[in-house]
């Protein structure tokens, strides 16, 4: 029987919101508790709590959606000896530490937690050894990454690295390389800092270098804006607090499989109309996501899937905004990734979206095509200094491809599509 606890932390503290019960996967359900229901807000857009109770389906997008994907799902699995598609016993494992606020425990657990500190051997091993390590370490520490890339959340103090253990948060996301991508630290740092350079919202990141700058040796740290340290906590490793997010996939209540857009499901339009109706600045908002989409187009990231996108909690959960870009790489350069995460005006190619695809996209997204393609024309005139100067700085730090990896976005000259 299915018995688990659904917590989340509220202004620093942590209350039950609710639970989820059954016999299995196949039946199970979220309720929310009534104490929850008559002071909080509800805990994602697509589980209202009036509603209170939710059916398999509205459960699993939701839920299954703070568990990781690809490889290192299948690794977990089999490491706690489960089924991959048993998704709630893979996440009584690993839910103590997800993405957001929430937390997800047995009834009967009795966990004790510490940050434990990793040397640099270990962390030049979690660079060499790829997902397969970084599953054993997703695996101890009961830690729950979205995303399909190998991923490991660890605190950071001091300029030191600890594993979170037990029910202790982490405060950045760290990546290792890829076995068949090269470059795809740099990559992703080169195109985060040209984002930042364009104005757009993007959490501290940095190259963890293990010994030299090669694939093998290098790390890639995100700082969590899903967590926060108090600077009056004056304890020797201050805890951090947890603030709530989720995806654009779970508040639309579509499950991790669809996050990419299959033909007429109208993504743009539906994330545009959830921000209207739910957002605090909704055309603040609209007009940064707008920017973001440009972005990924200009900068070659088909990757950038409703997954890819998140929205954030006030810590009351009574305000929603867009949370920062993150995941952001070029994967155009790698040439075999040429489809769009969702249509552009009715184009998924990258190679076939034209200014009029971004004139109809503004149109769906109803924000008004006349500031949305003069804010498109503004961003066209200063990528490409944009990101020659964050490949330069990148270069100056020891990252020699960079520069070739600018070289070969410019060299696509999706920037052209402007005015």
């Amino acid at each position: 029987m299915i018995n688990l606890k659904v917590m989340i932390q509220i202004n620093g503290e942590e209350v039950l919101a609710g639970t989820i019960q059954g016999k299995s996967n196949n039946d199970a359900f979220f309720k929310y508790d009534e104490d929850y229901i008559s002071k909080f807000p509800a805990i994602s857009i697509s589980l209202p709590t009036d509603q209170k109770t939710f059916n398999v389906n509205q459960t699993r997008n939701f839920f299954e959606g703070l568990l990781p994907e690809g490889f290192t799902k299948r690794s977990v699995a089999r490491n706690i000896k489960v089924d991959e598609d048993d998704y709630l016993s893979i996440l009584s494992v690993l839910g103590k530490e997800c993405i957001g606020a929430i937390r997800i425990i047995s009834e009967d657990e009795d966990i004790k937690s510490s940050y434990k500190e990793i040397t640099l051997d270990e962390m030049k091993a979690l660079a060499e050894e790829g997902a397969t390590k970084s599953s054993k370490i997703v695996t101890e520490a009961h830690l729950s990454l979205t995303g399909a890339t190998g991923k490991v959340g660890l605190y950071f103090h001091h300029n030191k690295w600890y594993l979170p253990k037990g029910l202790n948060p982490s405060t950045h996301i760290v990546k290792q390389s890829h076995v068949r991508l090269d470059d795809i630290v740099i990559n992703e740092r080169l195109c985060m800092m040209t984002a930042q350079k364009l104005g757009i919202d993007v959490p501290e990141n940095f190259v963890i270098d293990t010994g030299s700058k090669t694939d093998d040796r290098i790390l890639y740290a995100t700082k969590r804006y899903d967590r926060e340290i108090d600077e009056r906590d004056k304890r020797k490793m201050p805890i951090p607090k947890r603030i709530h997010q989720e995806d654009f996939a779970q508040a639309l209540g579509i499950g991790a499989v669809d996050k990419y857009e299959i033909e007429n499901d109208n993504y743009i339009e539906r994330i545009f109309k959830l921000i209207s109706q739910n957002f605090k600045n909704p055309i603040e908002a609209q007009r940064n996501l707008w920017k973001r989409i440009v972005f990924n187009y200009l900068i070659g990231n088909t990757d950038g899937h409703i997954k890819n996108i998140s929205l954030i909690y006030s810590k009351d959960l009574k305000t929603i905004s867009l949370a920062p870009a993150y995941d952001i790489v070029s994967t155009d350069v790698y040439d075999e990734y040429t489809m769009m995460a969702f249509n552009i005006g009715g184009a998924k190619d990258i190679t076939k979206i034209k200014r009029k695809s971004f004139e109809q996209a503004a149109k769906d997204a109803t924000i008004g095509s006349g500031i949305a393609m003069e804010m498109l024309d503004e961003m066209c005139e200063s990528f490409p200094k944009a990101l020659r100067e964050a490949a330069k700085e990148l270069k100056d730090e020891g990252f020699e491809n960079a520069a070739k990896i600018s070289r070969k976005i410019l060299n696509k000259k999706r920037y052209t599509i402007g005015k």
